[in-house]
C-alpha cells in the first residue's frame, strides 16, 4: 500500500493521548464533613488504581480510531502493475557499448561497468532488441540483434552478461570516437529505414580525456539516435603515469645510452612524491632509485643509466601510486640497421677533391643507424653476393659491361643507382645502365656559375626541402656541368633543372627500381654542393628513397602491427614469436607482422637467429585519467540526452500524475473514514454503559 500524502501519517502519533487521559489521576469535586484531624498523623498519598491504565477496550478503540483518521488522510492507494501487450512498433532498439579499455582497470570500474550493464539489460522488456558492443582500440560486437532476438526471453539477459564476462578490460588504448560511430551506425542500419525512434546507445564508461574523439568531427549522427552515457567514477582518483620519451643521443654519436621517462601526476592528485627506477619482474628496483616531487597536474622527465649488459632488467617502475595499471615501461636495446652504399669510382678515399671523400662523411654513424660507405674499383668484377647486398649504387666512372648487367640486375628488383656525371667519359656507362645504344654528353661551363632554378618540391627526393626555410637553393654554385637531352631518354623525368634550363638531376625507372642522374659532381672542382648545408640531407632523402627502411622504433603501443622484415621466415616456415605472459603465437608462412601486441611487455621473435625482441608498452593517453565533460560530446555533435533536474522533475511529476489518478479511482480513505466513524460510535456507545454502571455502583455503595 501506498500513500498519496504520506505526511498525515505523522498524524498517528496522536494515539498517545488516550493513553494520557487514561494515566492522568482523576481528583474527586465532592466533599466529605469529618470531625478534627489535629490527632491524626499527616502521611503521604497512597498510589490507588486509578495511576493505572483502566478500561482497555475503550482505550483501544480510540487508538485505532486516531490511526484510521490518519491513515485515512493519508489518502492511501494500492499500485497495480498493468502487463499489456507492447503496442505495434513500440519495441525499443538498444545498442548497450561497454568501455574495455586500460583505463577500465582502475579501482572498481570494471565492477560498476557489469552491475549497471546488468541492471539495464534485465530492466528492458520481452520486445527490445538489444545489441552489445565492447570497445577499447577496436569495437567488437558480443551479442548481435539477432543473437538477441534468436535466444529465449528469459536467457537473453544472462547470454549477454556472460559475454560481457569474458571480455574484460585489456590493455588497448581508448577511441571513444570510432566505437560510437560504429555502435551508432548499426543502431540505425537495424532500424531498416530513417525514423524517429530509430532507438537508444547507452555508453557504459570512465570518460576520460584520452579517449580519442577526433574521428566524431563532421560526422553526421543518425538521425533518431540517441546518445545516453553512464559515466563511471573510480573509487580513487590520485593517478600518476610513467612514459618512455626516447634514448639520450640517438642521433649523436656512440656513448653511455641512458633512457628518458616522464613522470606525469594528474590535477587531483593526492600524491606528490614518488620513486622510479630500473627493476626486475615481481622484484624490487635494481641498482639506485630516484626520488621525484611531482606535484599535481605537473610532469617531471627523468634519464636514467642504462644498465649493463650483466643485469637482466627490461623495465622501468613507478612506486607511490595509487594506481598502477600504467606504472611500468618495458625497454629494450634499440636495434642498429645497417645500410650498405656501393660506390664504385677510382679515387682515393681520402683525397679531399673527389666525391668519395665527401660521401664517407655525410653518413655518420647513430645508435639506430649504420651506413657503411664501400669503395669498390670499377674495374674489379662485380660479386653477386656484394651487388645483392648493397642498397644504393654510385656510379662515379665508367663501367665494363659486366658490372652494369650485374647492376641492372639489381635495378629490375627495385634498388637505385646514383650516376654523377663527373665528365663526359660516363656516356657509355650510363647508355648501359638505362639500356640504351648510346647518350650524348656535352661538358658545360658557364660564365661565371650555374644555381638551381628548377626543382620540384613535390618530388620525394626534394619534398624535405620545400618548406620555405629551407628550399634556397641560390647560394650553391655549379661550375660546370654536362648537358644531355632528356627527350632521348624514355621516361625521363627532370627533378631539378639549372638556370640555363639544362637539366641537373634526372629520374629514369629501371624495372621496378630507378638511375638517378646528376650532370655535375660535388667535388669543389664541379660544384659547391658538397660544402652546402643540402648535401647531407640530400643523399639522406636519396637514400631513403631507394628502400631503406625506417629505424626500427624503440618502442610499440599495445595493438600496432609489428613489421618483423628481419626475420629469416620464408615460404614453408612460420615465425614463432613468445609473448610476454610466457604464452606462444606463430606466424603464418610468408608473414612479416605481428598483430598479436595484446598487452605490454617484452616479445621475443624465437624463431630468429638471433632471437629478436621488441618492447610493447601502454598508449600514454591512457594516462590522461580526468574525466571529459559530457559537453565534449555534445561539441562534436553527438546527441546526448540528459537527465538533468528538469528531466527528473518531468518524470517525479509523472509518477505523482500516475499515483493520484490511482488514488482517486481507488478512493480508500472512504472505507478508512467510514470504519473510523463505526470505531467511535461503538466507543461512545460503550463509553456511556460503562459510566452508567459505575454511577449504579457509586450510588449502592454510598
Amino acid at each position: 500500500m501506498s500513500f498519496l500524502a504520506p505526511w498525515f501519517l505523522l498524524g498517528g502519533l496522536a494515539v498517545a493521548a488516550p493513553l494520557v487521559f487514561h494515566l492522568i489521576r482523576r481528583t474527586t469535586r465532592e466533599r466529605t464533613p469529618f470531625g478534627s484531624l489535629m490527632f491524626l498523623f499527616p502521611t503521604p498519598p497512597r498510589i490507588t488504581r486509578r495511576s493505572r491504565l483502566e478500561h482497555l477496550i475503550l482505550l483501544v478503540l480510540r487508538c485505532v480510531a486516531i490511526c484510521l483518521l490518519a491513515v485515512g488522510f493519508g489518502r492511501p492507494f494500492l499500485k497495480k502493475t498493468v502487463a499489456s501487450p507492447p503496442a505495434p512498433g513500440s519495441a525499443r532498439r538498444i545498442v548497450l557499448l561497454v568501455d574495455t579499455s586500460a583505463s577500465m582497470r582502475r579501482a572498481n570500474l570494471w565492477a560498476q561497468a557489469r552491475a549497471r550493464a546488468e541492471s539495464i539489460l534485465r530492466s528492458v522488456s520481452s520486445a527490445d532488441q538489444v545489441a552489445l558492443f565492447a570497445f577499447d582500440r577496436q569495437v567488437r560486437p558480443l551479442v548481435t540483434f539477432e543473437q538477441w532476438n534468436a535466444a529465449p526471453g528469459g536467457e537473453r539477459a544472462a547470454l549477454a552478461l556472460g559475454k560481457l564476462a569474458a571480455n574484460p578490460p585489456g590493455w588497448s588504448g581508448t577511441r571513444l570516437g570510432d566505437a560510437l560511430i560504429t555502435a551508432a551506425e548499426a543502431l540505425a542500419d537495424s532500424s531498416g529505414k530513417a525514423s524517429a525512434s530509430a532507438g537508444r546507445l547507452i555508453l557504459l564508461t570512465d570518460l576520460q580525456e584520452g579517449s580519442h574523439l577526433e574521428p566524431l568531427q563532421g560526422y553526421e549522427w543518425p538521425r533518431g539516435v540517441e546518445l545516453s552515457v553512464e559515466a563511471l567514477k573510480p573509487g580513487r582518483s590520485s593517478n600518476a603515469s610513467l612514459q618512455w620519451m626516447a634514448e639520450a643521443g640517438d642521433s649523436g654519436a656512440k656513448g653511455a645510452a641512458s633512457l628518458r621517462v616522464r613522470v606525469g601526476n594528474a590535477a587531483d592528485s593526492r600524491r606528490e612524491q614518488f620513486q622510479v627506477g630500473w627493476a626486475r619482474p615481481g622484484g624490487g628496483f635494481v641498482g639506485e632509485s630516484k626520488t621525484l616531487y611531482v606535484p599535481p597536474g605537473q610532469s617531471r622527465v627523468v634519464a636514467l643509466p642504462t644498465p649493463s649488459a650483466g643485469d637482466p632488467v627490461d623495465r622501468v617502475v613507478l612506486r607511490g601510486d595509487d594506481e598502477d595499471f600504467d606504472d611500468t615501461v618495458f625497454a629494450v636495446a634499440a636495434e642498429t640497421a645497417r645500410l650498405k652504399v656501393l660506390y664504385l669510382g677510382a679515387e682515393a678515399e681520402q683525397d679531399p677533391k673527389q666525391p668519395l671523400y665527401f660521401l664517407r662523411r655525410a653518413f655518420q654513424e647513430t645508435r639506430r643507424q649504420v651506413v657503411q660507405v664501400l669503395a669498390h674499383s670499377p674495374t674489379a668484377a662485380l660479386g653477386a653476393a656484394e651487388a645483392r647486398d648493397a642498397l644504393l649504387f654510385i656510379v662515379a666512372d665508367p663501367l665494363p659491361g659486366e658490372t652494369c648487367d650485374a647492376i641492372r640486375v639489381q635495378l629490375a628488383a627495385g634498388k637505385t643507382a646514383l650516376v654523377v656525371l663527373k665528365s663526359t667519359a660516363l656516356a657509355s656507362t650510363l647508355a648501359g645502365l638505362l639500356g640504351l645504344d648510346r647518350v650524348s654528353l656535352e661538358e658545360t661551363r658557364p660564365d661565371s656559375y650555374a644555381m638551381l632554378a628548377q626543382i620540384d618540391f613535390r618530388h620525394p627526393l626534394f619534398a624535405p626541402f620545400a618548406d620555405p626555410r629551407f628550399s634556397d637553393f641560390t647560394r650553391v654554385h655549379f661550375w660546370k656541368y654536362r648537358r644531355l637531352d632528356p627527350a632521348a631518354i624514355p621516361g625521363a623525368r627532370v627533378v631539378a633543372g639549372f638556370d640555363s634550363g639544362a637539366p641537373a638531376l634526372l629520374e629514369v625507372p629501371a624495372g621496378k627500381g630507378r638511375v638517378l642522374v646528376l650532370t655535375s659532381g660535388w667535388q669543389p672542382a664541379d660544384s659547391q654542393l658538397a660544402l652546402s648545408t643540402k648535401f647531407v640531407p640530400l643523399l639522406y632523402s636519396i637514400l631513403e628513397q631507394s628502400g631503406a627502411p625506417d629505424p626500427a622504433p624503440a618502442q610499440y603501443r599495445v595493438g600496432d602491427v609489428v613489421p618483423l622484415p628481419s626475420l629469416a621466415v620464408g615460404e614453408r616456415s612460420a615465425a614463432v614469436l613468445r609473448l610476454p605472459d610466457g604464452s606462444q603465437a606463430e606466424l603464418a608462412a610468408g608473414q612479416t607482422n605481428f598483430s598479436q601486441t595484446t598487452m605490454p611487455g617484452i616479445y621475443t621473435v624465437v624463431s630468429a637467429q638471433p632471437a629478436r625482441r621488441f618492447a610493447v608498452n601502454l598508449d600514454p593517453a591512457e594516462s590522461r585519467t580526468l574525466p571529459l565533460s559530457v559537453d565534449e560530446l555534445e561539441r562534436m555533435g553527438a546527441p546526448v540526452s540528459r537527465q538533468g533536474p528538469a528531466a527528473a522533475y518531468e518524470v517525479r511529476r509523472k509518477i505523482r500524475l500516475e499515483n493520484a489518478e490511482l488514488e482517486s479511482r481507488q478512493k480508500l480513505w472512504r472505507w478508512f473514514a467510514v470504519t473510523a466513524l463505526g470505531v467511535l460510535l461503538f466507543e461512545t456507545w460503550l463509553a456511556g454503559r460503562t459510566g452508567r454502571r459505575l454511577a449504579v455502583q457509586g450510588g449502592a455503595t454510598s
